[in-house]
């Protein structure tokens, strides 16, 4: 049974700093590539990160030079260092692992609440 489990969030003042984890089960995770995706209020979910298997990353423009994306592939585990915050961050965070080759696989966690006060 696959799991992702994401952990971290949490209500910070604008300029401020969180850090995501998610834990992955179920999965072969070092194959894989793993993503961060957001969600706020009345919006569609966006991407914010992606670190491939091979550990290249992609960030949303919104997002460069502050959030960075990281993997630890023997604690089946990746992190979104948040810094930098404001209240445009604020949304519902989401943990993706995904395969786009041969197995194809496609899984997503339950979100974790990130909230910014101005």
């Amino acid at each position: 049974q696959v799991q992702l489990v994401e952990s971290g969030g949490g209500l910070v003042q604008a300029g401020g700093s969180l850090r995501l984890s998610c834990a992955a089960s179920g999965i072969i995770f070092s194959i894989n590539a793993m993503g961060w995706y957001r969600q706020a209020p009345g919006k569609q979910r966006e991407l914010v990160a992606i670190i491939t298997s091979g550990g290249t990353t992609t960030y949303a423009d919104s997002v460069k030079g502050r959030f960075t994306i990281s993997r630890d592939n023997a604690k089946n585990t990746v992190y979104l260092q948040m810094n930098s915050l404001n209240p445009e961050d604020t949304a519902v965070y989401y943990c993706r692992s995904y395969r786009t080759t041969i197995p194809r696989t496609d899984y997503w966690g339950q979100g974790t609440q990130v909230t910014v006060s101005s």
